[in-house]
């Protein structure tokens, strides 16, 4: 992904057909271009789908992308880990500020501050690897049905009653996401993991074949219904409890299209504390493990008067 100079502020792209949605797949890539202000300094565009803050995963990817411009091309994140501090705000750019903490010969690491009105509203730190040979395991992937039989999430959430959906169709109008089920509505009950769900997501039309434009596309997306899963244990919409991300870790383990079906199974080990913790793990369709992904978030229970 290269350096380019754009306005600050841009509009989301709207509709459902095949070329609206490329289109929207287009400002998606243009949103996760940064613009290069200074060595190491950074400025990513905003965009105002009418919420009040900026979408966690945008920050996240953006982030990631002014990592990535630091390191040579031989070296491939393999993680990131980052704490959302600061809801963003949505009308103004955000600046990322990349600090070299090391560089060697197999690995580099690199931390990267976000930050608007002065003030640092999310920490990144991100490691990158040389290409290695090793040993080679993973799990095995959940028997699931085809995304084609999943049902449209945004869907779900207006029929749900969440007075957001169509703001959230606008945020992730670049994404396609195919709901499968959770432990109280569609999946087989599990005692030994009582809070699950399953979706189906992929970018809504054609990326490049650079691999770090599938890498950015894929962290944007990653932040979606994740803490969502932490309440599938319990009678109670999303909409209706305060939820918040307060950090985000992904392991890449292998290379794979942002723009193909990926399966998104999720679980949460634990909600306490008004805090739950979620996890992540991403199968291609033909089953292998290609990145994990962990978040704790705020889950406030509603409160009764």
């Amino acid at each position: 992904m290269t350096s380019s100079d754009h306005p600050a502020v841009h509009e989301p792209a709207h509709g459902s057909a095949h070329g609206s949605a490329q289109a929207a797949v287009d400002e998606l890539v243009d949103l996760l271009d940064l613009e290069s202000i200074d060595e190491g300094l950074f400025r990513g565009r905003a965009v105002d789908t009418g919420r009040p803050r900026v979408y966690g995963g945008q920050v996240a990817a953006q982030a990631l992308v002014a990592g990535i411009r630091t390191v040579e091309p031989d070296f491939h994140v393999h993680s990131l880990h980052s704490y959302f501090l600061l809801p963003g705000d949505p009308l103004l750019p955000i600046v990322y500020d990349v600090e070299r903490i090391r560089d060697g010969r197999s690995f580099v690491t690199r931390r990267v501050s976000a930050r608007q009105h002065g003030r640092p509203i999310y920490y990144l730190t991100a490691s990158f690897q040389r290409h290695e040979d090793g040993f080679d395991h993973q799990d095995v992937m959940p028997e699931v049905i085809a995304p084609e039989e999943g049902v449209d999430f945004v869907s779900i959430m207006r029929g749900r009653g969440n007075d957001d959906a169509d703001k959230l169709a606008r945020e992730w109008g670049a994404l396609e996401a195919r709901w499968v089920g959770n432990s109280r509505r569609g999946l087989t009950p599990d005692a030994d993991r009582p809070a699950r769900a399953q979706m189906w997501i992929r970018v809504n039309g054609r990326l490049s074949d650079e691999p770090n434009e599938h890498i950015a596309a894929f962290t944007y997306a990653s932040d979606m219904s994740l803490l969502g899963s932490t309440l599938s244990a319990h009678d109670v919409a999303a909409h209706t409890t305060q939820m918040a991300s307060l950090d985000h870790t992904v392991w890449f383990h292998r290379p794979f299209r942002a723009d193909e079906w990926w399966l998104y199974d999720q679980w949460s080990p634990s909600a306490h504390g008004a805090r739950g913790l979620a996890i992540g793990r991403i199968f291609t369709q033909d089953g292998l493990l290609v990145a994990t992904v962990a978040q704790e978030g705020l889950i406030r229970p509603p409160r009764t008067s």
